[in-house]
This record gives C-alpha cells, sequence and structure tokens, in this order.
C-alpha cells in the first residue's frame, strides 16, 4: 500500500479504455478529487460501473461532458441532462442494472463468487436468452459477478496501511467497490497514523487498499436541493 500526496501518481496506470469502479451514491461518498485528476488526464473511452453517472457539474458527471465515457453500467439514470441526452443519441451504452442486483454483483466480485441466481429480472424481457434456473417452484436469472481493473474510492478516515472508515451515508457503495477493485484507490478526507484507528470501527482492511491520497476538501455536493 502506498500513501500519494501526487493525484496525478495516483491515478498513473489509468489509462484509455479502463474499466473503473465507483463507489457513491450521488454526490455522497463520491471520490470527487480522484475523478477530477481523471478529467484532467484525458483518458477516454472509459467504462464505468457505479451506482449512477454523477449529476451536472459534479463526480463522474464532468467526465460524461467531457466525452471521457464510453459505457456505464448502473442502476439509476437520475435526473442528469446530458446523460439523458448522450444516451437517447447513442453516444453512451448503458447497462441498466436493479440495484440490489448491482450491489451483489459487487460484493460476488470482490468474495471470488463468479456468479449467482437472482429473482430479480426473471421472468422479464431482461431475462430473455439468458441462464435461469428453478429452485423451489421460482424462476430465477444468473447474474455475474463484477470486478475492475482500478476502483475509486472516498472514506472519511485512513491510515498509512490502508485500512478505512466510512462516516454515515459515505458507507454505501464504497465497502464493496473497495473489496472488487483489483487496484483500489481511495481519496480519504483525513490521514492518520498507523494505530489511530479502532480496529473493531475499520470498516476496510487494508488489504483491500492500494493506494491513499489524503484531501481534506471533501468536495460534496448536494444532489437535490429542497426547503
Amino acid at each position: 500500500m502506498s500513501v500519494y500526496t501526487s493525484v496525478e501518481e495516483a491515478v498513473e496506470g489509468i489509462n484509455d479504455g479502463a474499466t473503473l469502479l465507483v463507489g457513491g451514491f450521488g454526490p455522497v461518498g463520491t471520490p470527487c478529487n480522484l475523478i477530477q485528476a481523471l478529467k484532467d488526464k484525458g483518458v477516454k473511452d472509459l467504462t464505468i460501473i457505479s451506482n449512477n453517472c454523477g449529476e451536472e457539474g459534479f463526480g463522474l458527471g464532468i467526465l460524461l461532458k467531457n466525452r471521457q465515457i464510453r459505457k456505464v453500467v448502473c442502476s439509476y439514470l437520475g435526473g442528469h441532462p446530458e446523460f439523458e441526452r448522450q444516451f437517447l443519441a447513442g453516444e453512451v451504452e448503458v447497462e441498466l442494472v436493479p440495484q440490489g442486483t448491482i450491489a451483489e454483483r459487487v460484493r460476488a466480485g470482490g468474495a471470488g463468487i463468479p456468479a449467482f441466481y437472482t429473482r430479480a429480472g426473471a421472468g422479464t424481457i431482461i431475462a430473455e436468452g439468458r441462464e435461469t434456473r428453478i429452485f423451489d417452484g421460482k424462476e430465477y436469472l444468473l447474474e455475474t459477478g463484477l470486478r475492475a481493473e482500478f476502483a475509486l474510492i472516498k472514506a472519511y478516515k485512513g491510515d498509512r496501511l490502508g485500512n478505512l472508515i466510512y462516516r454515515r451515508t459515505g458507507m454505501n457503495f464504497n465497502p464493496m467497490m473497495a473489496a472488487a477493485g483489483i487496484t483500489t484507490i481511495a481519496e480519504v478526507e483525513e490521514l492518520v497514523g498507523i494505530g489511530d484507528l479502532i480496529p473493531e470501527q475499520i470498516h476496510t482492511p487494508s488489504i483491500y487498499v492500494q493506494r491513499l491520497i489524503e484531501f481534506s476538501q471533501s468536495g460534496h455536493g448536494i444532489d437535490q436541493l429542497q426547503f
């Protein structure tokens, strides 16, 4: 595990055509500083596996607007007008997956489980031409686990070994993305010393994290402002 001070070095090796797991749920828990580094690097033809594709001007939305994304595997198209425009124009490929299924596909990938059966989608058009099986009289659809060359995640605190703690809803897709990445890059709001984290409170053990960088500015946005 390596601690970086340069974001350019932290994302080294992420090149054109890479597949990325990206944590976050809307603006919460999104590794926006690492995403900004990819925008600045100019890599293109990316395949993104994430809950959604960010918001306008924030998170993955900036890569989308910059035409750096070729395909998105997600559970939610959201209200991103540029995402909608590119999808309808055939400029970006979308694999829409039920939210529980995408969470389990990533979790399975991180756990070394190549595939599993789920009721979600069975008996619908998305099951056409795909493998199904009957368990206890009900039809289940085969889904495959997901892994990727890189995972970009965000945590609240991390130590110099790569142990991570998330805060509140920041612990959304981040832990499972961390486990499923071959190279997991974590941005943390606070970097602490070895032994400063309480072992029982660690959410992601260091074995899943290969690179870490500290950003004191979280860059949180607001998905939908309501009064």
